[in-house]
């Protein structure tokens, strides 16, 4: 297997100390793909600023703007209550969407099998007119809509504890970007209904899978066996991307969904096992939340260790707990997608 990768110091220089989204995440990920000896096992690309042609397929004008008036304060700024933006973080921000394209394109070049961009800013909570949610530009709906230039059909799948609100917004009548979110409900940003299904044309081509505090594990992994890859399987995708937070975690300080790391692991081979049934093996995970830094780096090195083919699982944390059924959540969204 060859996997294309994306990081860059860069994105480094968009920090603020005390907050959750900080330089620091990036720089656990890292240190651990190297003390695993993973990085040198991928494939680099190349970094690259998104251009405002990519970024308008996704935003609006509005959003541009507003991050063009943060670049010329000399200071940081908070846009809404919960995200943060210095002076340079506009330029930073295009080159995580930026890298991320150049491995769509190592991708769909056939220059490598699969991919990985461990970037931030993370993405999926902008929407198509603001910045919120600590992201800045919405890094996968960019890749998505930069990838349907060349293909019919993508699809991305959430499981980041959050809903990806943004990534809903910009897709929700677009009938040829199939989204699937998991998300701890009720919690921020308060969307992500299981009524919230497309609208016009893009009808049914949102799943939302909301789910209780305490979910766990097992639960999980049905949610995702008889939901997620029977709705994947029907949409047939030629390229899966994957919003990778790991905030559903036990340990995590923002959320209470209680997943372990190997329940991580379980859903990210299911979900590299279905896209070599549908697509050719051509699936690209991205980073978003996850606020343990442990947890975080844990997480994405069993990432990196599954799209290179290997069976080894990382877990020294544990088993979270199931206390909640989701059967009838499973039926409800069954009946509700026809699936």
């Amino acid at each position: 297997m060859t996997t294309a990768f994306h990081t860059n110091p860069r994105f480094a220089e968009h920090t603020q100390a005390g907050h959750p989204e900080h330089a620091g995440r990036q720089t656990a990920i890292l240190n651990r793909l190297s003390e695993l000896e993973l990085i040198e096992r991928m494939l680099p690309t190349d970094p690259r600023e998104v251009t405002e042609a990519e970024i308008r397929a996704a935003h609006r004008e509005s959003l541009i703007a507003t991050l063009k008036k943060v670049s010329e304060f000399t200071d940081p700024v908070m846009i809404g209550l919960d995200t943060y933006a210095l002076p340079v973080s506009y330029e930073i921000a295009r080159l995580a969407a930026g890298g991320l394209l150049n491995v769509v394109d190592a991708v769909l070049e056939g220059h490598a099998d699969n991919g990985l961009a461990i970037i931030r800013p993370p993405g999926h909570h902008a929407t198509p007119n603001r910045p919120m949610g600590f992201c800045l530009l919405n890094n996968i709906a960019i890749a998505a809509r930069y990838a349907r230039q060349r293909l019919e059909r993508v699809a991305i799948v959430d499981f980041d504890v959050h809903h990806g609100n943004g990534t809903q917004d910009i897709f929700y009548d677009d009938p040829s970007v199939l989204f699937i979110s998991s998300h701890q409900s009720p919690l921020y940003p308060g969307t992500g209904d299981i009524t919230e299904t497309g609208s016009g044309q893009g009808q049914g081509a949102t799943i939302n899978i909301p789910v209780h505090p305490n979910t766990g594990n097992s639960a999980y992994r049905a949610l995702y066996q008889e939901v997620v890859v029977p709705a994947l399987q029907r949409f047939q995708p030629e390229l899966i991307l994957v919003s990778a937070g790991f905030d559903a975690h036990w340990r995590d300080p923002l959320a209470h969904i209680q997943l372990s790391l190997t329940a991580f692991a379980d859903l990210t081979r299911l979900l590299i096992t279905t896209a070599h049934e549908l697509c050719g093996g051509r699936i690209i995970f991205v980073s978003e939340g996850g606020y343990d830094l442990e947890v975080l780096s844990e997480g994405m090195a069993n990432v990196a260790l599954a799209l290179l083919g290997e069976s080894t699982v990382h877990d020294p944390l544990g088993m979270g707990m199931d206390t909640v059924s989701v059967t009838a959540l499973i039926q409800q969204l069954k009946r509700l997608h026809h699936l």
